[in-house]
């Protein structure tokens, strides 16, 4: 019977698992599937309840885990296949090359002097970046990551000349033994392009509440300025739409619990940033459980912010000036309109991560894809693989996942 306990995932839960069980006593290894660790937490400008830069929270626990020796953790790894029972599981886990040394801290000047662009995944889109990048400043593991098939001719010689790059590393295939697992795999934002009533994708002005949460970050596309993406101005009139693709039998069945927090959030990220601008949200009910209905009176106790209950029936650009015209029905004054934006914020889902993906561990997933047994198994779900959660909710799921967890390989 193995000790030791694998997580599945590096977010907020699973890093909160793993570093409870750690310190505990237990050796514990995480798995994560991008190149750093933090989740969907590393990409906000700032969570509840404290309203703090993820760098706040997450570099305490990056602390935790480089003083603490039982944590171990892999990244650009994936979960293969899931063998045994509890208290005795080999998994295999395949890891992709990163394709630099170990300590390239000054790989910097190399990345920004390449000429090639890509996709920018953490920013959702509203940039570029290198292929040697790192995501934000206090990413961590705080190393780079070449992506060798993306680079230029040119770039390729020059970064072939670097000895803290290696452009033939090759992935490898390792096998643990652990007692039990915790999956921590988290969410993902539900495909705006999806929503095509809605103008997503299709319309520049028209953005995700992920992307809203880059461009208000300071280590975001626009370093923190929050401007329309079409011509980089400043938006006068803004509007959020609540329950882009939630609770909708057509997309995602459920509420996504933290959406209408959210909005509200980010309502107060515009006004900070342009006192004089107008933003109005379109909700169908809002939904602000526990210490959050305070959050909300304070919020629209704010004159130029506007709580508007009714369902937007669809969105439509003005291609002429990048303005976003939203058609909706007041259901408390009863009347339809069409109204115009500079921009407008679509309030997408939290799909959980294992929806549409590869399940090697076994467990049985419910309709929307989220994890619904495993604990006979000696497997056990934590944050958003299990519901939708806020961060506060997914680290207390964490620690519960995690004393299950140390209980299964003690032999209860």
């Amino acid at each position: 019977m193995s000790n030791s306990i694998l997580v599945v995932g590096g977010g907020f839960s699973g890093l909160t698992a793993a570093l409870e069980a750690a310190e505990l006593g237990y050796e514990v290894y995480i798995v994560e599937k991008s190149p750093f660790l933090g989740g969907r937490v590393a990409q906000l400008n700032k969570y509840f309840p404290k309203l703090c830069p993820p760098s706040c929270g997450l570099e305490i626990q990056f602390q935790r885990i480089k003083k603490n020796p039982n944590v171990k953790f892999l990244t650009m790894a994936t979960v293969d296949s899931v063998e045994g029972e509890s208290g005795n599981f080999t998994v295999k886990v395949s890891i992709a090359p990163r394709c630099t040394a170990p300590s390239s801290a000054d790989l910097g000047e190399l990345a920004s002097s390449l000429e090639s662009e890509v996709a920018d995944e953490f920013n959702l889109g509203l940039a570029t970046r290198k292929p040697l990048y790192m995501d934000t400043p206090f990413a961590f593991p705080n190393r780079y990551v070449l992506e060798p098939k993306k680079l230029s001719s040119a770039d390729a010689i020059k970064v072939g000349a670097s000895e803290s790059c290696d452009l033939n590393e090759a992935p490898k295939e390792i096998e643990l033994s652990v007692g039990s697992i915790i999956l921590a795999t988290g969410w993902k934002p539900y495909d705006v392009t999806n929503l095509t009533n809605l103008g997503a994708g299709q319309i520049t002005n028209c953005i995700s509440n992920m992307q809203m949460e880059r461009l208000a970050s300071p280590n975001g596309p626009t370093d923190g300025a929050i401007a329309r993406p079409s011509d980089g101005k400043a938006p006068e009139k803004i509007a959020f739409v609540q329950c882009a693709g939630s609770r909708d039998q057509n997309h995602l069945g459920f509420c996504s619990y933290i959406c209408c927090m959210a909005s509200l959030k980010q309502a107060l990220y515009v006004r900070e940033q342009y006192p004089d601008a107008d933003v109005t949200i379109y909700y169908i009910d809002m939904r602000t459980p526990g210490r959050y209905d305070k959050f909300m009176r304070k919020a629209v106790a704010d004159e130029k912010l506007h709580l508007v209950k009714g369902k937007v029936a669809g969105v439509e650009e003005d291609v002429a000036t990048g303005d976003v015209i939203v058609e909706v029905e007041d259901a408390v004054k009863g009347h339809k309109a069409k109204i115009r934006h500079d921009m407008v914020v679509l309030a997408t889902g939290m799909q959980p991560s294992l929806a549409g993906a590869a399940n090697p561990f076994g467990v049985t997933l419910d309709d929307e894809g989220f994890v619904v047994d495993g604990e006979a198994k000696g497997i056990f779900s934590a944050g958003c693989a299990q519901k939708p959660l806020d961060v506060m909710r997914t680290a207390q799921s964490g620690t519960s996942a995690a004393l299950k967890a140390i209980q299964t390989v003690r032999g209860r």
